[in-house]
This record gives structure tokens, sequence and C-alpha cells, in this order.
């Protein structure tokens, strides 16, 4: 038996506007177990729609309730992001240094392009790059791999 989900527009242009029970609430959205990702999306705008306002404690309550459902389906459907890659870790530590190509050609004492190459991942780093990257930004060798 499919359960039909009202939308509701969610959005509160005043505290006013905000229904002052629980029960008033969840005449606009019953919370109960996320499924998909469309109910993820309806309880969320819920959540924000809530958010900033001072709310008493069966306002509170509901929040808590639909913010627990958001949260729990957020975890066992969340997908882990995909670690850097070395390329990326490497520019991060450039610019967070103030450091160009050029100057990344210069440590790796290579010619003057090495650095360019590099950035533009037409060479790869070799061991050798990777030591030296390690040991000048004093980060663990595996960052670059």
């Amino acid at each position: 038996m499919k359960t039909l989900h009202r939308q509701s527009s969610a959005r509160f242009a005043r505290y006013e506007d905000v229904p002052d029970t629980y029960t008033a609430l969840c005449g606009l959205h019953l919370p109960r177990p996320i499924h998909n990702a469309a109910e993820q999306r309806a309880a969320s705008a819920v959540v924000e729609a809530l958010a900033g306002f001072p709310l008493n404690s069966e306002q509170e309550d509901f929040l808590e309730a639909v913010a627990h459902f958001v949260d729990e389906y957020d975890r066992t459907h969340a997908k882990p992001l995909p670690a850097p890659g070395g390329l990326a870790v490497l520019k991060h530590l450039l610019a967070e240094h103030g450091l160009k190509a050029a100057d990344l050609s210069r440590m790796l004492g290579g010619s003057r392009n090495l650095g360019a190459m590099i950035l533009r991942g037409e060479r790869n780093l070799t061991l050798a790059h990777v030591r030296k990257l390690a040991a000048h930004f004093q980060v663990s060798a595996e960052v670059f791999i």
C-alpha cells in the first residue's frame, strides 16, 4: 500500500505562520522513516523552514523528530567521498603556500617546464619527486600517491 505524501511549501515567511502544536505541524509533514530521496528532500525542506525561528517545546519536538529521520536516512545512504588524488593535494598545497608551477620546478630540481607539465597532468610524479614534496611540505608521502 502506497502512502501519499502531501507536498508542502514548508517555507514560513514569519514565525506567526508556523503552527504552534506538534499535531498541527504533523498536518504539514508527518515525521516518519524516510525511504527515498524525494522523502528526504521534503523532510529536509521542513527542517530548513523551521530553522532560525524561536520554537516552543512542541515545535522543537517536531523538528527533532523530523531531523532524526533525515539524519538516519543520510547516514545510511551517504556515499563516501573519494579521497583526493595526489595531483589535487599537490595543487592545494601549492596554492596554500602561494607557489606556482615555476616554484614546483625549482623545488623538484627539474627543467623549467616540469612543474607546469606535472600540474597539467602531462607528467607523473616520480618517487624522488614525492619524497622531495613530502619533505618540503612536511606531510606524509602517501598523500601524493
